[in-house]
């Protein structure tokens, strides 16, 4: 059985995910992770705390994914091309779920440094991604803002036809 952390981020994941960071009480996710109101609070001092235990816990878990996905992949072009791909795994695994950092971040207010911190270096992290693969700033962030489109475009759509479509644009770019 999974600790009580555990199943508070599992719980937090799926919640967010089915209704939006706001409309998520700390009530209800002590009651649907069948933990102790002592034992969450044991673990987060309060629901924004837990948001980015909960964003961190993402953010690995999203780049391991990435990377398991990719490891086969020997170059660079390859690399970039089958990440497109992973978004439509991504897809598949999710339901169109989209990315947790942007919808987080459509419902916090921007002075909320806490949080938006915590989503601004995924962001950072992603974009850097892509610069170590190209080594060409303009390029890596062209490939960037495409992916990052792509997972919202998708999101909105509920279909892959713009990742798939985005992928050719920059294979395009890339070679």
């Amino acid at each position: 059985m999974k600790s009580p952390k555990e199943r508070i981020i599992e719980t937090t994941f799926q919640l967010f995910a089915r209704q939006g960071y706001n409309s998520t009480g700390i009530n209800q996710i002590i009651s649907e992770a069948e933990v102790a109101r002592a034992s969450f609070y044991q673990h987060f001092k309060s629901k924004e705390d837990l948001c980015v235990e909960f964003l961190n816990v993402r953010h690995e878990y999203w780049f391991g994914e990435l990377n398991t996905f990719l490891a086969n992949e020997e170059d660079s072009t390859s690399k970039i091309i089958k990440a497109f791909d992973f978004l439509v795994d991504m897809n598949k695994k999710e339901n169109f779920r989209g990315c947790s950092f942007l919808n987080i971040l459509s419902e916090i207010p921007m002075d909320n440094i806490k949080i938006l911190s915590v989503i601004q270096s995924h962001k950072a992290d992603l974009r850097k991604y892509f610069f170590e693969l190209l080594h060409d700033d303009i390029l890596s962030d062209h490939i960037y803002m495409l992916f990052e489109s792509s997972i919202i475009e998708s999101q909105l759509f509920k279909s892959n036809e713009l990742i798939e479509k985005s992928k050719r644009i920059a294979t395009i770019l890339i070679q």
